[in-house]
């Protein structure tokens, strides 16, 4: 590991911010300097319309683009960069899948099962799909920690069950799901499994072809890349297939006033003018977290986390929600403090410089699910330290007292 990456003087926010303690990034990551270097470099030195220009400038254009491309097919372990996709986010990746693949395959009397804690991103396109379909969307219930078992799963599929969306991890209970387990068992039925990346491609390494996924979706902003790009994997044989999800400029091979032919992949799925400042960063923040090694951050946001939760389950009147052990958080760790609204709990941490989240996380049907309303929630990165955690719990103790209790 190179040790100079590790600290928060490489993140610029926290020169800017000398007091803040950021825990909130499962909603978003800090930004290091080099990843805003390397956009900035990009709009400063090879700003042009990639794969549009022959001239020099719009070459080094296309060479950073699609280079960025190569880092993350490599950061994947994709067969191929045809089968990496470039988007706005997460959400729109699994948009993409949803109005392309489902239009196409999803008809009256399938089945769309999805994960009961599932992000709004991974639950509302396939909501949406089933009904324009006439399909049912069918829910996969895990227990109060947020485990999902085999034998669940198993009596869930059946033969009319076409597609399985679920998180690589909870932006709940920072569980990580047995992802290639459950492919195994979906392909054996025929089912296709779509994986929301979104929160674990900063924390783990993913190899989608180990993983056997057939869709899979990540955003940078969530792993130290800027806000605004993002990606979908799929499989080659399956993107193939699929028509186009927007229709425009560059995805195009010939066109004439009656019909179009579309590009190779994967610009048939990538309308219009890229992000390609966006995909010069992404690309940068993976040459950040390889230069770090994944085996690093995990031992570090693992040692915090154990940390935070030992120390949060001797504070009275806090209750966690999910695992009762630390390891199975990965860096999330959601919690509720009797007679405090979440919100008066973030209010009474952002006057201490304490940055945590409050609400339902876009993950109301699981809030539902457990009868709790809403919680809140702190989140952990690699830049974070003891300090930050020690800041965190001495506020954590004062809340109810500052709320008007005894205790």
């Amino acid at each position: 590991m190179n040790d100079a990456l590790l600290g928060k003087h490489n993140f610029p926010v926290f020169e800017n911010y000398k007091q803040l303690v950021y825990l909130d990034n499962c909603a978003t990551q800090q930004k290091p300097q080099r990843v805003i270097e390397a956009v900035n470099r990009f709009y400063a030195e090879q700003n042009a319309n990639p794969l549009r220009g022959l001239y020099e400038l719009g070459v080094q254009a296309t060479q950073a683009y699609e280079g960025a491309r190569e880092s993350v097919r490599k950061f994947l372990n994709a067969a191929s960069t045809k089968e990496i996709i470039f988007t706005r986010n997460a959400t729109e990746s699994l948009n993409l899948v949803a109005y392309s693949w489902g239009q196409a395959n999803i008809t009256c009397g399938d089945e769309i099962l999805v994960c009961i804690s599932e992000h709004h991103s991974n639950l509302l396109p396939w909501q949406i799909l089933a009904k324009q379909k006439g399909a049912s969307l069918r829910f996969l219930e895990c227990d109060k920690s947020g485990k999902y078992t085999v034998q669940a799963l198993e009596n869930a599929l059946t033969p009319r069950t076409k597609l399985f969306a679920i998180a690589q991890i909870s932006n709940i209970f920072g569980r990580l799901n047995p992802i290639k387990e459950f492919a195994d068992i979906a392909h054996k039925n025929g089912t296709l499994i779509v994986c929301d990346a979104a929160q674990s491609a900063a924390h783990i390494p993913i190899d989608v072809q180990a993983l056997g996924v057939d869709f899979l979706a990540l955003s940078g902003h969530k792993m130290l890349a800027p806000m605004g790009i993002g990606v979908l994997y799929a499989r080659q044989e399956l993107l193939e297939k699929m028509p186009p999800f927007l229709t425009g400029g560059e995805m195009i091979e010939y066109v004439t006033c009656e019909d179009a032919t579309f590009a190779e992949l994967p610009h048939k799925f990538e309308a219009g003018t890229v992000n390609a400042g966006g995909a010069a960063g992404l690309g940068a923040a993976i040459n950040y977290i390889d230069g770090l090694g994944f085996e690093n951050i995990q031992k570090r946001e693992d040692e915090l986390t154990a940390l935070a939760f030992d120390e949060m389950k001797k504070v009275p009147h806090v209750d966690i929600i999910g695992a009762d052990d630390a390891a199975d958080h990965h860096g999330i760790i959601t919690f509720t403090i009797e007679g405090v609204h979440p919100h008066d709990i973030a209010a009474v941490f952002d006057a201490d410089g304490i940055a945590i989240r409050a609400g339902h996380h876009c993950a109301q049907p699981l809030h539902e699910f457990l009868g709790v309303p809403a919680s809140a929630r702190m989140s952990l990165a690699f830049y974070n330290d003891e300090q930050d955690i020690q800041r965190f719990i001495a506020t954590l103790k004062t809340i109810r007292r500052r709320m008007g209790y005894d205790s």
